[in-house]
């Protein structure tokens, strides 16, 4: 089944793509819970129209978006945790924490951009990856530190 996403699906698509799924992932989630609409061909017209006359918005939100990721190309983070004497943190480190720590920094970074691939439940260097756009995104190493 062919749909139109009205927004971002993490692992599926962006905004305004035209994606194929399963019959039961688009009935029974996406179009219900307003994510997206079938792509009929009446609303591919729509899409193409919207998308034609957004297109210099679009500029200028990936250049926003690249303008971000120059600033946060040199920048790394210390987070402190509390740890057990083995150096095992109580609970873990999440992007919630990664965007209160840029945040510190001036850098105001949606939170649900940032993406840590593996579990932060020790003492160490990790890194996160913040997708700005969906052509761009920003790699941030940052460093778990005991407190």
């Amino acid at each position: 089944m062919k749909i139109i996403l009205k927004e971002d699906v993490h692992g599926l698509g962006y905004k305004d793509d035209v994606v194929e799924v399963k019959n039961g992932y688009g009935r029974n989630y996406l179009i219900p819970t307003g994510k997206a609409v079938i792509a009929t061909e009446s609303a591919l017209k729509v899409l193409a129209e919207n998308l034609k006359q957004r297109a210099h918005k679009l500029a200028k939100i990936k250049a926003d978006a690249e303008a971000l990721a120059a600033t946060l190309q040199d920048v790394s983070l210390t987070i402190g945790a509390k740890t057990s004497s083995t150096g095992t943190i109580f609970g873990s480190v999440n992007n919630i924490q990664i965007a209160e720590a840029l945040e510190k920094l001036g850098h105001n970074v949606d939170r649900k951009t940032i993406v840590i691939k593996e579990s932060v439940k020790e003492v160490g260097n990790y890194s996160a990856i913040i997708k700005l756009h969906k052509e761009v995104s920003v790699e941030i190493p940052f460093e778990v530190v005991a407190e």
